[in-house]
């Protein structure tokens, strides 16, 4: 490896309920550097939240983003001349990377509503285990369980 690995940087929270992970979530949500209409889109969401559940909705968030992460993941790995894919535990902050990503592209996927109302949708379901972010998760690990026996190959992997 050359050079230094890169800094990690500190995220400041969000300006409204001054929580670090939702302003990470945000930054997740903007699409071509225009913060304030993610900022509008998750705020929505999570108001959209807030009026059908009458709960404090960043929790709501919080359980929804917990429910979703990976703990197993396959990894290709080359070994004499066959790609194995390995299963390999996932590192937290890709836990938080990955979920992100599958609710983020699970509301992407829907059609027709504005997208407040379609990540609102998708964070209660993955919140309840159910919809279509959690449905990956599942397949995720489902893949890793079916290539248990290639598991003694995670020691070479990194």
């Amino acid at each position: 490896m050359r050079g230094k690995p890169a800094v990690r940087r500190v995220i400041v929270p969000d300006p409204k309920y001054g929580n670090a992970l939702l302003a990470k979530f945000i930054n997740h949500v903007m699409v071509g550097g225009k913060k304030t209409t993610a900022e509008a889109i998750v705020y929505g969401a999570l108001k959209k939240i807030e009026e059908n559940t009458k709960k404090d909705p960043v929790k709501i968030f919080e359980e929804a983003i917990k429910t979703i992460q990976p703990q197993l993941e396959v990894r290709s790995r080359r070994v004499g001349g066959a790609n194995y894919q390995v299963p390999l535990p996932v590192r937290g902050e890709r836990q938080v990377t990955l979920s992100f990503r599958w609710i983020i592209g699970a509301a992407r996927a829907k059609k027709g509503k504005p997208m407040a109302e379609k990540l609102a949708t998708v964070i209660l379901e993955s919140q309840q285990g159910i919809g279509d972010a959690v449905k990956k998760r599942d397949d995720v690990h489902r893949m890793a369980e079916a290539n248990k026996a290639f598991a003694h190959f995670a020691r070479f992997a990194h």
